[in-house]
């Protein structure tokens, strides 16, 4: 067993809890904002099921994810189910009719490669850095339209 690194990093957004829902509900569109996401596919036939390809600084990681609580415009949890040993949830907080607190936390199974190679806390310093970074950018496509029906 490597040792576990949990971030959480949060962001407000100015949208409905349920707008908020919806781009983040569309999992396989994460690569427009999550920048060391390659790739998220929904397993046909099960869309609690997905395969994620996860590529940052000359490595890269595959595991497939199964969404373990639901609910909607308030939470989503999940957890791997082979791969890279990771959990996490997102919670969305109204603030108001148009404004979202939304608060993502990522834990992850330091891969036994990059243990070696990298201190805990510098690793958890950049990763935190970049969760931070991929939510301000979801922040930005939610409140840009992106998805939304044009009229």
């Amino acid at each position: 067993m490597g040792r576990w690194l949990e971030h959480s990093v949060t962001t407000e957004v100015q949208a409905s809890a349920q707008r908020v829902w919806e781009v983040w509900s569309d999992l396989e569109a994460m690569p427009r904002w999550m920048n060391w996401i390659e790739s998220v596919v929904t397993e046909p036939g099960d869309p609690d099921l997905t395969d994620w390809t996860l590529a940052a600084q000359g490595f890269r990681f595959h595991w497939k994810a199964r969404i373990t609580q639901r609910v909607e415009a308030q939470q989503l949890h999940w957890e791997s189910v082979g791969g890279l040993p990771t959990k996490g949830a997102v919670r969305f907080y109204p603030q108001g009719p148009e404004l979202t607190a939304v608060k993502l936390t990522v834990s992850y199974e330091l891969p036994g490669v990059l243990a070696p190679l990298m201190e805990p806390s510098i690793l958890g310093g950049i990763v935190t850095k970049e969760l931070q970074a991929n939510l301000d950018r979801f922040r930005d496509l939610v409140q840009s339209g992106y998805g939304q029906q044009q009229g």
